[in-house]
């Protein structure tokens, strides 16, 4: 050991660097991640990240963290950069065309785990929040406190959470009779177009509101206020991701929490396993939706 810690010293005092590459070469493993998010304009993803980050360290592991914006090309050279770096699994959020880039990480062998999204296939491991409830959940809050006119704003139109977010929405509506004229929808409109729908709405009565994420949520109640609506007085609202819990914000929001920290362990023990080659059979894993109420739903 003292030899071992002299070598150490002197290796550090002549500025030697490890070559991992080299490394790699014998071990067959470069020890490190591919972590390919979505918008990171969006601050779930940089919740994320560090989340995965701290996660994947204590096993020993560096992310390659990538931008896919939802966007089918750059997610596609996202993979591309991902496996060129001869990274050892790849954890994605895929986008709506994200079958393409799945097919290519399958072409290479290399292990991979959806996050908070599905693709409809069989064979791909993923982990995400249950959606469904997160959205009976929200509405259910807006309903019993006593909101009876509700809408469900989603900016962009994503695979699977926007789908089934709006299925638990409409779960909870029913619960409660709501009856379908009270129930209004907008899914994929541009920045542009949400100040007239928000206007629309609150001259149409809706007095609850359950937008698809916090920072869309926070967006519409800026401009719900613009047109002098008072939260949540005049419109509860409720949000999606808890992100709240990580980075301060001067409005507090309602929200959904999706046991981010859970959904990242149980996809890197997935993910870690697929690496070591242990037997498993595809995993599809839900982990819970939790409700987390600062009082922007009246209550």
């Amino acid at each position: 050991p003292a030899t071992c810690q002299r070598i150490q010293q002197v290796a550090r005092e002549m500025g030697y660097v490890r070559n991992y590459a080299a490394s790699s070469l014998r071990s067959g493993r470069t020890k490190t991640l591919g972590l390919i998010l979505g918008k990171m304009s969006n601050p779930y993803y940089a919740v994320v990240a560090d989340a995965v980050h701290e996660a994947a360290s204590a096993f020993g592991y560096t992310l390659l963290t990538l931008c896919a914006r939802e966007d089918p090309a750059q997610e596609m050279r996202a993979v591309e950069t991902a496996l060129s770096r001869q990274v050892d699994g790849i954890l994605l959020f895929p986008s709506r065309e994200g079958k393409e880039a799945v097919r290519r990480i399958q072409e290479t062998g290399t292990p991979y785990v959806l996050m908070s999204r599905s693709l409809g296939s069989d064979q791909d491991d993923c982990v995400m929040c249950d959606e469904d409830e997160g959205g009976y959940l929200a509405a259910r809050h807006l309903l019993e406190a006593g909101r009876r006119k509700l809408a469900f704003l989603c900016v962009a139109d994503i695979v699977y959470s926007t789908e089934h977010r709006l299925k638990g929405f409409h779960r909870a509506c029913d619960e409660f009779d709501i009856p379908a004229q009270d129930r209004h929808v907008s899914i994929g409109l541009s920045i542009e177009e949400i100040p007239a729908m928000l206007d629309s709405w609150r001259k149409e009565g809706v007095d609850g509101l359950f937008v698809f994420c916090d920072m869309e949520a926070w967006n519409a109640i800026s401009g719900l206020e613009i047109l002098g609506a008072k939260i949540p007085e005049d419109i509860a609202v409720v949000g999606y991701d808890n992100i709240q819990a990580k980075i301060a914000f001067p409005m507090p929001l309602c929200t959904i929490d999706p046991s981010i920290n859970e959904m990242i362990d149980i996809a890197l023990d997935v993910l870690f396993k697929r690496i070591h080659n242990e037997a498993l059979e595809t995993q599809f894993v839900k982990v819970p939706a939790r409700l987390v109420c600062r009082h922007s739903c009246g209550k």
